[in-house]
């Protein structure tokens, strides 16, 4: 159990069974009336957003969430196995539990992987990976000063756009949250 004063983005809230973690929250004292805590809860499994007041001082059921680091080995087809560095124990991780991550997954990536009870709720990839362009058309000559993009498909499928001097066998920084191009890498 957390009061209310124990808020922090990232903890994990059990609601009527149901796993929400704080994304955002603010503790407000107005002029008249008792302190308040608004909150902006996101849901584990579903990722559903919702917004939820609650008195200040009110104790609230928090969840036992394990956070590991663990390595990513293959995909056998359906799953995805990842193995735990210190017990060398495999999970298997559903495509859809990954949401949309395993486009940016390399053999031997280290992620964090986030248990409850032995279920895993999510994963949480490196914030930037370094990959290689597989392919991409070639830029043209008079396009390259208009800040144009083009799409470029990645080693490991991800379809992303780059800016137009990029070429195939480039190395590209890209953010794993929203598949946008940092930089290119020298190699």
């Amino acid at each position: 159990m957390a009061s209310t004063a124990d808020f922090k983005n990232g903890l994990v809230l059990n609601i009527d069974g149901v796993l929400w973690s704080i994304t955002e929250f603010q503790h407000v004292k107005p002029g008249k009336g008792p302190a308040f805590v608004r909150t902006k809860l996101k849901n584990v499994m579903s990722g559903k957003v919702v917004d939820k007041t609650w008195n200040a001082g009110v104790k609230v059921e928090t969840a036992t969430v394990d956070r590991r680091d663990m390595t990513y080995l293959y995909h056998d087809g359906s799953s995805y196995v990842f193995m735990d560095g210190e017990t060398f124990e495999q999970v298997e991780i559903s495509e859809e539990t990954l949401g949309g991550g395993e486009r940016f997954l390399l053999e031997n990536m280290t992620v964090q992987v986030a248990t409850h009870e032995g279920a895993v709720l999510f994963v949480e990839l490196p914030v930037a990976v370094d990959l290689l362009v597989q392919h991409t058309d070639p830029g043209l000559q008079g396009d390259r000063s208009t800040g144009g993009t083009k799409p470029a498909t990645m080693e490991t499928g991800a379809e992303i756009q780059v800016p137009l001097f990029i070429n195939t066998g480039d190395k590209l920084r890209v953010d794993t949250r929203d598949a946008s191009y940092i930089s290119r890498v020298n190699s």
